[in-house]
């Protein structure tokens, strides 16, 4: 049976829909996380979230909130809105702070000690005199 009878056809897509489902997927898929799990935290069937990344099916401001802090990305990376969100800098610490996330206090306290030193061992290089 096709899908093309009266009352069974799917819209089309908005290309700015479209590219925002397409960042939600990508998003998704780069945390490892299923359709069946986003859906359940959404409180939505998981054949919303397929319509959603789809493009097909319009995500309420709420709904990207929460995808948004799930996904450990700004709003605005998803609406395309803040091209710095989508930099390779802003790729790389999100990617840092991703997995930041998931080390215990002690080493997310070590990492940032970490930082510290890397930031002032660079002030040092730039300096004339090295220090």
């Amino acid at each position: 049976m096709s899908n093309d009878r009266v009352g069974f056809s799917q819209p089309q897509p908005e290309p700015d829909r479209q590219a925002l489902g397409e960042r939600l997927k990508e998003a998704r898929e780069y945390m490892g996380l299923k359709q069946e799990d986003v859906a359940k935290v959404l409180g939505i069937p998981r054949s919303a979230l397929s319509n959603i990344e789809a493009g097909v099916r319009k995500v309420d401001a709420i709904e990207l909130a929460r995808l948004a802090k799930l996904y450990q990305r700004p709003v605005a990376w998803f609406t395309g809105e803040d091209p710095e969100a989508t930099s390779e800098v802003a790729k790389e610490v999100a990617h840092v702070a991703r997995a930041a996330a998931t080390l215990s206090q002690q080493d997310r306290q070590e990492l940032a000690r970490f930082a510290d030193f890397l930031k002032s061992r660079a002030k040092a290089k730039a300096t004339p005199d090295g220090r």
